[in-house]
């Protein structure tokens, strides 16, 4: 890089620098202001927060290299605007009520305390396969490829550059994290999500000047025809497609945006930290506005690196190399430290976003409940160090992660598919019916966990399972996406089966937790909560997704 690009990434550093000195002056007066911001954010830093959080390693890495090697394929997980409307209108009331910090406790208070221990778990193992390993792998492969750097040497050693770039991201944004909490997490967001929007633009602008203009871009990814007829540009592929097929992609998105936006404690953390109903929604209805720019800055981008690469005027060494194979080739001298600064935005975020909520699940939904006397600083030192563990786990995960042979985003869509069908329905038909039973809701956390699991750990093993018998028919052979819709169906037919033959809670104990439970009061709440121009910008982002379905069908 140029000294210019150094003096534009110092500048970005300093008002890093400044709003996490600002942070630490606003002393944490308990877990709730650590945890949650003390519940006073508002709609900007919410809806930022949401944004900020969500687009991590996988977008910058995954996303641009699922553009360059499949093109619209998975732009349905991108246009979930409409699956973070559902958690500011349908979710943020039920959320508001219950007064909850976590996604598992409010799962103890809608069925039992055993359903709250294993969505901790589910969470926790999700962070370690999904999260940390995905960002942190994500991490290490961008800066090796923007400072062309190989190795490092170390008291004589050789050290890959890939493991030093992942392992000071790591460092770097846990020291502000454990010092600055839910407060740091939501306001370095704020600062974040401009400087990653402006260099991810400067990146599309730039790299369709090079490619000829959208016309070119269309025609050359028009011209990569599947064997069934569908081109890069094709969002709706056959259903005979191996890995996209739109029977399964339909449902299986869908599944896997309820669970993140609606129900995991990563994302839902920033609406719990709202002022109110009315900032806590207004941030969910900013955050799905921003929510439709990443097909645009980072799926598009690997689709113009792959024409780029067509046309000889660039070398992609990997799918996943596409976005930063663009920086070190287009930008020009400053912008290139702009764009370095959101990566370094968005990684850092994602990461902060992490830690502050797996210090949360384990401090909150475990070792409180084992020493419910401790001081809220001892709960503070015990969710710290369970982070590291949490983060030391990801960090092993990545070589088995990396053996699977998947593009980063679709690696981590495929792994969110066997986490979501059950989660998704447990909390799906617990706010719909206040019929579904405590064991019912136990129990689909177990069977969705296990049947997603078991597919999990025998494709790490494929190798050793003999072709046409039903366990390789079944777990591998099968799309991904066909399968995540077969256990959410399972779970569902489960859930109503056990709830008929097992004791219903209490109406009076989860009265407002469930749809048509609210009383007259609660239900006056909410309506004041919302204004018609809380409706028209909703349906303005869900016409906005109706085009760009209506283009790319």
């Amino acid at each position: 890089m140029s000294t210019l690009d150094w003096i534009v990434l110092g500048l970005f550093f300093l008002g890093l620098v400044g709003v996490i000195i600002w942070v630490l002056k606003k002393k944490d007066k308990d877990t709730s202001d650590y945890f949650l911001a003390g519940r006073d954010a508002t709609w900007i830093a919410i809806g930022a927060s949401i944004f900020a959080s969500n687009i991590g390693s996988e977008h910058l890495v995954g996303l641009a290299g699922a553009g360059a090697e499949s093109g619209m394929a998975m732009a349905h997980w991108e246009m979930h605007g409409w699956v973070i409307l559902m958690l500011g209108w349908l979710f943020v009331p039920f959320y508001a009520r219950s007064k909850v910090f976590t996604m598992p406790e409010f799962l103890e208070r809608r069925y039992n305390p055993e359903a709250r221990s294993f969505l901790s778990i589910i969470s926790i193992v999700s962070y370690v396969l999904t999260k940390v390993a995905v960002t942190v792998y994500a991490g290490g492969v961008v800066f090796k490829d923007v400072f062309n750097i190989d190795s490092i040497s170390f008291w004589g050693y050789n050290v890959d550059f890939f493991w030093v770039s992942a392992i000071g991201l790591v460092v770097l944004t846990g020291l502000y994290t454990t010092f600055g909490g839910m407060k740091a997490v939501l306001y370095t967001s704020v600062l974040q999500t401009p400087i990653l929007l402006i260099g991810s633009i400067a990146i599309l602008i730039l790299g369709l000047i090079k490619v000829g203009g959208w016309g070119e871009l269309m025609e050359i990814t028009r011209a990569n025809v599947t064997v069934h007829g569908d081109s890069m540009a094709s969002l709706m592929r056959s259903h005979n497609d191996p890995d996209f097929p739109w029977t399964g992609v339909i449902l299986g998105s869908a599944i896997i945006g309820f669970w993140y936006w609606c129900t995991d404690q990563f994302i839902v953390q920033r609406v719990l930290s709202g002022r109110d109903m009315t900032q806590a929604r207004r941030g969910a209805i900013f955050g799905a506005y921003l929510k439709l720019t990443p097909v645009f800055i980072f799926l598009i981008p690997g689709m113009i690196a792959y024409a780029l690469n067509q046309k000889g005027l660039i070398t992609l060494s990997s799918n996943d190399a596409a976005f930063s194979t663009l920086v070190t080739e287009l930008l020009p001298i400053g912008f290139k430290g702009i764009v370095i600064g959101g990566i370094l935005a968005a990684l850092m975020s994602s990461l902060a976003s992490l830690f502050n909520s797996s210090a949360m699940l384990f401090t909150i939904d475990f070792y409180q409940k084992y020493k419910p006397n401790a001081s809220d600083r001892h709960y503070v030192v015990v969710g710290r160090i369970a982070t590291v563990v949490i983060v030391i786990l990801g960090i092993a995960w990545i070589p088995v992660m990396k053996g699977l042979g998947k593009v980063l985003y679709e690696y981590l869509q495929e792994v969110q598919s066997l986490l979501a069908p059950g989660i998704a329905a447990v909390f799906l038909l617990g706010i719909l019916s206040k019929k579904t039973t405590p064991k019912a809701g136990f129990y689909g956390l177990v069977i969705g966990f296990v049947l997603g699991m078991t597919r999990l750990v025998i494709n790490v093993f494929k190798g050793s399972v003999t072709e046409g018998t039903f366990m390789h028919n079944i777990f591998i052979d099968m799309n991904t996406y066909h399968y995540e819709g077969y256990i959410f169906a399972l779970v569902i037919i489960a859930m109503i089966v056990i709830s008929y033959f097992t004791k219903v809670k209490d109406a009076s104990v989860i009265q407002g937790l469930t749809i048509g439970s609210a009383t007259a009061e609660q239900r006056a709440e909410v309506r004041a909560s919302w204004s018609k121009w809380d409706v028209i910008n909703s349906a303005i982002i869900i016409a906005i997704i109706l085009v760009f379905y209506s283009y790319f069908w």
